[in-house]
């Protein structure tokens, strides 16, 4: 009976022994660095949800406690009052981080890279083959253009960033800086001195559109943005929304409506002002008539190209640049132009609103009001500056119902709360695929 027991307990001992080993063999595998394939992966075992779980928890973006950015998205009011009331209490309203931190976080690109949040790489298949050109044109607030940055970082993606020559020296120094850690971010090759409704705004983005043409990115659409931009779609919705354009451009396109002064007089620019002279200006040399929009566009890679190398389209432009506000009439008119790639016909039926267009979306004040009365949009809760509502938390909810891609204006001066929870809202919805829900930080199996 002795060596029966002794047998049973030495062949105890040894299932426990490959049990053991079986175990740390699992975890070993479970827990082993995880590779791209596994976050493309479904989270249908242990080892793909370490893998997600572990990813995701390293790459959020989160608020601050002190507002509810959950409640404030979907609109409820107490939570955006007390948002608005924090806000309009804070006692420094000042950038959390400035030029000097920047310089000192890049000097370990990985590690500022990493701390900071960027996403290291494409979280689709998808997105992965659809890479999307950028034209940043930037002047002040870094804290602002990094996070603007990291809302739209994606490493298939292709960035020219132009920064204001009149910028100060230690604003520019910061943004080489950040800019240097990134191999697809690059500063555009030739820097102009922006005048605000001057031709310089317009120059800017044709100064990056040739950069970027140069670059070995084989990108399919460009976007231009500037620093008080920022996105309302993760990179995913906004590669979705430009397939469904299936090759056409988007972008705000009407009929001038009284805006006719802005190229019937030639305009001079000085080194901080643009004015009006007595100098009338001859018609345009182009056949079609002339548009007006806005400076933000959504457009081809064919039709980038062809406003670079076509000789009426060269010509147009060499016109506009004693006009006012040229940015709002060149694209608008290029787009609706014969002949130009992702172009629409120039007859009244194809006009299209800034409302209607997905490229950018802006709170006018003169249209802001009560929308069951006729009001294109509600009243603003930020504030209002060159009669554009620069959005508060009270905006969150509506605006991120719309189409657009991105919204103009936000200020982190401003309002903070509005940019740290549309942070948030992006990154959880980019991370999981869905709208955030009142427990949006936890992988579901």
């Amino acid at each position: 009976m002795c060596w029966r027991r002794l047998l049973m307990r030495r062949n105890h001992y040894f299932l426990f022994l490959g049990l053991l080993s079986i175990a740390i063999i699992m975890l070993k595998y479970v827990f082993q660095p995880c590779g791209l394939d596994d976050l493309h992966q479904e989270a249908n075992n242990l080892r793909n949800w370490y893998c997600k779980t572990q990813f995701f928890t390293s790459m959020k973006l989160s608020s601050r406690d002190q507002t509810n950015c959950f409640k404030i998205i979907k609109g409820d009011q107490q939570a955006v009052q007390w948002a608005l009331l924090l806000q309009k209490n804070a006692s420094n309203k000042e950038l959390r981080v400035n030029e000097m931190d920047y310089l000192n976080f890049t000097k370990d690109c990985e590690h500022y890279k990493t701390s900071r949040k960027f996403i290291p790489f494409p979280l689709s298949k998808e997105e992965e083959n659809f890479p999307i050109a950028y034209s940043m044109a930037i002047h002040e607030q870094i804290e602002m253009f990094e996070r603007l940055l990291r809302a739209i970082y994606n490493p298939q993606n292709i960035y020219c960033v132009h920064v204001d020559e009149k910028s100060p020296e230690i604003y520019k120094k910061a943004v080489r800086a950040i800019v240097s850690c990134f191999k697809n971010v690059f500063i555009a090759s030739k820097l102009e001195k922006l005048v605000y409704t001057s031709w310089f705004r317009a120059q800017a983005d044709l100064n990056c559109m040739e950069d970027l043409l140069k670059s070995a990115v084989p990108w399919r659409y460009l976007i231009n943005t500037c620093g008080t931009d920022f996105p309302i779609k993760t990179n995913a919705e906004i590669v979705r929304a430009l397939k469904v354009l299936n090759g056409k451009n988007s972008l705000e396109s009407e009929k001038p409506g009284g805006k006719e002064d802005r190229w019937k007089f030639a305009y001079k620019t000085s080194s901080a002002s643009i004015e009006k002279t007595d100098i009338t200006k001859g018609p345009p040399p182009i056949s079609s008539p002339l548009f007006v929009g806005s400076a933000y566009f959504l457009v081809t890679r064919e039709f980038v190209k062809y406003v670079l190398e076509n000789p009426e389209v060269q010509k147009l432009i060499e016109w506009s640049k004693d006009t006012h506000m040229p940015e709002e009439h060149l694209w608008a008119t290029l787009n609706r132009m014969p002949g130009v790639p992702g172009s629409s016909p120039y007859h009244e039926k194809y006009d299209l609103s800034d409302s209607n267009a997905i490229a950018r979306l802006q709170k006018w004040q003169y249209h802001s009001g009560d929308i069951s009365k006729g009001a294109a949009y509600p009243l603003c809760t930020g504030i209002v500056r060159r009669s554009v509502c620069i959005n508060g938390a009270g905006d969150l909810h509506w605006m991120l119902q719309q189409h657009h891609l991105f919204v103009n204006k936000f200020d982190v001066l401003v309002d903070d709360y509005v940019v740290e929870c549309l942070e948030e809202y992006l990154r959880d919805k980019a991370l999981y695929g869905e709208e955030p829900r009142a427990f949006p930080h936890g992988l579901q199996l």
